[in-house]
């Protein structure tokens, strides 16, 4: 087909053109008006084709214009569409002759004011927090005094310096600076890799690891510290095993990282008084508290020593009964002596006439005496176990004699209330009380009778003097 418009049959002077031919016309004149142009809207039919480009409409209350971010620009956006968010996106009019339509091609794209930047916040955090990503169960303690303290900041500028002059002025600690960016493309990726790089290190490696993270940044708007709003920081910090401290900001502002820390400091100063404690306040407690362990242990220690001498007093007296047995071992070593006298008096008698060599005679007469000894303990051994014997024939006769056996037959001990012994029969009155011990328990009784029984009188001799017979005289 020829590219020259061809002429109508009617005979008018209006070129005929094919559809390829006015879509090429439209577009050149599309381009050539629009070459680059920034457009407010809101995003609506957000799609992310497999090839990696993202679709979509911006749209007011008016007018839409279809939009596409093809994927080797997709990538460097500063934000993540999603539907619903107003933004303001820069890029060339052109038109896509396959449908007919014009489009804008984005190649940047960012929030449009504060009010979408709170809304797309707060959907944030909504879907965070249904994540438990925000829970104050998962929240640690924060170390007492760490050895490490790993800061994630920029190098430069105010924070870095403010963090370690306070912690040099309340307790010097070791401090690792990992240096990111904390504002514009790439913060949010670099805060995130150093959270997690922190987390990696090895506990014995030639780097330690920390045992604390301040992650900080000075005051700024909305947008300035956006990168602590993004997800894939608010995801390093909920998931960090190091206790992790929040200072981003004034004290006024929040950011989403502050809810997925263990503690959120209103600035970076405050984090590092939360970090260390004042050491002079340290050495006070410290002192203290060794003052009440002294005090502690003397008060215990004297009251362990009362204890002790109680049990003393009842315990018997150590000296005298060393003194006793003292006492008795002199008896027994000097009754040994006199018995190996008189033993070696007995065997010398015995000796014969001759004089024995002094080396045999010695060495006899230490066999002699070895015999002696032990016939002495073994005769001193018998004397005791007869002794025993007698003291255990005498205890088992007092049993026998005791007046418990008696009851045991059947007889009554009867005493007083006072506890007295009833012997006689004249020493009772009427309505006197008296308890009747029996081999089974004690029994109260009352006396009923009249005056105590008299004597029987003895019967009178029959007549005719002694003699029983009598006479027949």
């Amino acid at each position: 087909m020829s590219d020259a418009p061809s002429t109508h049959n009617s005979g008018d002077n209006v070129p005929v053109f094919s559809v390829t031919e006015v879509s090429g016309l439209v577009k050149a004149t599309v381009e050539g008006a629009f070459q680059r142009v920034r457009i407010r809207g809101e995003i609506s039919g957000f799609k992310r084709a497999a090839s990696g480009h993202l679709y979509f409409t911006l749209k007011d209350e008016n007018a839409v214009i279809d939009g596409v971010s093809w994927r080797t620009t997709a990538g460097r956006l500063k934000v993540d569409p999603e539907d619903g968010m107003e933004v303001i996106a820069t890029g060339r009019i052109t038109t896509y002759p396959g449908r007919s339509k014009y489009q804008i091609v984005v190649d940047q794209m960012e929030l449009a004011g504060e009010g979408a930047l709170l809304k797309l916040l707060e959907e944030r955090k909504k879907k965070l927090a249904a994540e438990g990503l925000f829970d104050e169960s998962a929240k640690r303690d924060l170390p007492f005094l760490p050895d490490v303290i790993g800061v994630v900041t920029s190098p430069t500028g105010a924070v870095i310096r403010d963090i370690l002059h306070r912690l040099a002025d309340r307790f010097p600690r070791r401090v690792l600076v990992w240096p990111v960016l904390v504002q514009g493309d790439g913060a949010a990726e670099q805060v995130a890799a150093a959270i997690r790089g922190f987390n990696a290190l090895s506990e014995d490696g030639h780097v330690p690891r920390p045992d604390l993270l301040i992650v900080a940044r000075g005051g700024g708007s909305l947008e300035d510290l956006w990168a602590f709003n993004e997800e894939a920081v608010v995801r390093a910090a909920a998931e960090s095993d190091i206790p992790l401290i929040s200072a981003v900001g004034h004290e006024t502002d929040w950011t989403l990282i502050d809810l997925a820390s263990d503690r959120r400091a209103p600035t970076p100063t405050a984090a590092a008084e939360m970090a260390v404690p004042v050491r002079y306040e340290v050495m006070a407690q410290v002192a203290d508290s060794e003052g009440r362990l002294i005090r502690a242990v003397k008060r215990r220690t004297d009251t362990m020593r009362r204890e002790v001498a109680a049990l003393a007093r009842g315990l018997p007296n150590l000296r005298r009964t060393v003194e006793t047995a003292s006492q008795r071992l002199d008896d027994w070593s000097e009754r040994l002596g006199n018995a190996l006298k008189a033993g070696l008096r007995h065997r010398r008698q015995r000796l014969p006439k001759r004089i024995l060599p002094p080396t045999r005679a010695i060495a006899e007469a230490g066999k002699r005496l070895a015999v002696t000894g032990r016939e002495l303990e073994r005769a001193y051994r018998d004397d005791l176990r007869g002794k025993a014997r007698s003291l255990e024939h005498l205890g088992q006769l007092l049993e026998s004699f005791s007046y418990e056996r008696v009851l045991d037959r059947g007889f009554a001990l009867v005493t007083t209330p006072a506890g007295a012994t009833v012997t006689s029969v004249a020493s009772l009155k009427p309505c006197d009380d008296v308890n009747i011990r029996l081999a089974d328990g004690v029994a109260g009784a009352r006396i009923a009778g009249g005056a105590a029984q008299q004597k029987k009188k003895p019967k009178k001799a029959a007549a005719g003097g002694d003699d029983p017979q009598g006479t027949l005289l």
